[in-house]
């Protein structure tokens, strides 16, 4: 076949391989993704509830495998940019705890990031998918073109999906099976060159007939996110 006109990479992570993180490895992570999170635990107003810690399925990419989770604060709180009068909402930290593989396979150089946010799905009833993402590294191709290598986790807002796609500009470059009502995916995302504007990825659900019932893009506002069918 000739050379094509935009070689996005595809499929670049690793396919999930273990189950939900268990006993003292769980402990670990825990701990790991508390610790990311203490650091905006006075800006978000309340501490991470560590009972209330999410793992997603976990994927390996560039030497690591990302495991995203997300939690809840201990108390809901009045967000500080809040209109007067406004009721108390629970926080969400999200984030990834990303470890190496050691020599017997063990996971070593544990590292971790979070975030928090007040714009939660309990408070969006007519949401189709509940995401996260953050950028864990670059994809450069030639001429100054390339994009974010992008971990993108999320919850099924509607019944029915079993797998997750990520598309840029009609293209698939990943997808993942919903287990447990989780999914997470890698891809590149922001990607610049390949035209006049930026190129940024879609989330697409489907249910066991192939059929698309969820989209939703990352930058998506509010009324962008209306299911499609195939």
């Amino acid at each position: 076949m000739p050379p094509i006109a935009r070689p996005f990479p595809r499929f670049i992570a690793d396919a999930t391989q273990e189950g939900p993180p268990t006993g003292r490895f769980k402990e670990r992570l825990d701990e790991k993704f508390a610790e990311a999170c203490a650091k905006y635990a006075d800006e978000a107003g309340s501490p991470l509830d560590l009972a209330s810690i999410r793992w997603f399925p976990e994927r390996a990419w560039g030497g690591r495998v990302w495991v995203p989770a997300t939690g809840a604060s201990r108390e809901p709180v009045v967000p500080a940019d809040a209109p007067e009068g406004s009721e108390p909402v629970t926080i969400e930290y999200f984030g990834w705890v990303s470890y190496a593989r050691g020599e017997e396979g063990e996971p070593v150089d544990l590292r971790s990031s979070a975030d928090f946010t007040d714009i939660t799905a309990a408070d969006n009833p007519d949401w189709k998918v509940d995401l996260s993402d953050d950028v864990i590294g670059e994809w450069r191709s030639e001429a100054g073109r390339g994009g974010d290598v992008t971990l993108i986790w999320g919850l099924p807002m509607v019944g029915g999906a079993v797998a997750a796609t990520a598309e840029l500009d009609g293209e698939v470059l990943d997808q993942a099976p919903v287990r447990d009502g989780r999914f997470t995916l890698v891809a590149v995302d922001a990607v610049h060159g390949f035209g006049s504007d930026d190129l940024f990825v879609e989330i697409r659900l489907w249910d066991r007939r192939l059929r698309q019932i969820a989209s939703e893009s990352l930058y998506a506002s509010d009324d962008e996110d209306e299911p499609e069918e195939a």
